[in-house]
């Protein structure tokens, strides 16, 4: 399996940026897809995430409202839309992928746990 994130960069507060996540070696569209970060000094943290379909998405409190999470199956891509960004939301972010379950309800917590593929990361900054 292989993520590979583009997109990152340096802005300033209050700008917006999109990162891009493509993958590989799975069945795209059976997959949960996901955002975690890491700011220097911290914890890796969830982010946003996306479930199989499209239909269901997740977000860290300290986004929400901001970040907006998107996928296109049919081009194997999972995109975080990042809008009115802070100096806070300066990381490197981690796409992330496992296998989603496909019930008729599957709780939030799924959506922020473990992950089992990781990709290697891009950094944004947001200087202010």
């Amino acid at each position: 399996v292989q993520l590979v994130e583009s997109g990152g960069g340096l802005v300033q507060a209050g700008d917006s940026l999109r990162l891009s996540c493509a993958a590989s070696g799975r069945t795209f569209s059976d997959d949960a897809m996901g955002w975690f970060r890491q700011a220097p000094g911290k914890e890796r943290v969830f982010v946003s995430a996306i479930n199989y379909s499209g239909k269901n998405k997740y977000y860290a409190l300290s986004v929400k409202g901001r970040f907006a999470i998107s996928r296109d199956n049919a081009n194997n891509t999972v995109y975080l839309q990042m809008s009115s960004l802070k100096p806070e939301d300066t990381a490197v972010y981690y796409c992330v992928s496992k296998e989603d379950i496909k019930g008729n309800y599957v709780s939030e917590g799924y959506y922020q746990g473990t992950y089992d593929y990781w990709g290697q990361g891009t950094q944004v900054t947001v200087s202010s």
